[in-house]
């Protein structure tokens, strides 16, 4: 049986942290700040994890990744 390969884009997004959560990025955070609100910019800078209903499916993904 094949070795179980590492999906690349979800390693490149995705950083598990010491207590074992997945870490991610806010979506709408890179450019064009001048038409969002300040309250969704300021809300973006916090930590944003993994919904338990896709952690299963993310941590099999990058199950290789230390």
């Amino acid at each position: 049986m094949p070795k179980q390969k590492t999906h690349s884009g979800t390693k490149k997004r995705v950083k598990r942290t010491a207590t074992g959560k997945l870490k991610v990025s806010h979506a709408a955070r890179a450019h064009l700040k001048t038409n969002k609100n300040s309250n969704t910019i300021r809300n973006n800078r916090s930590a944003n994890y993994v919904s338990k209903s896709d952690e299963k499916r993310i941590k099999h993904q990058i199950s290789n990744v230390k």
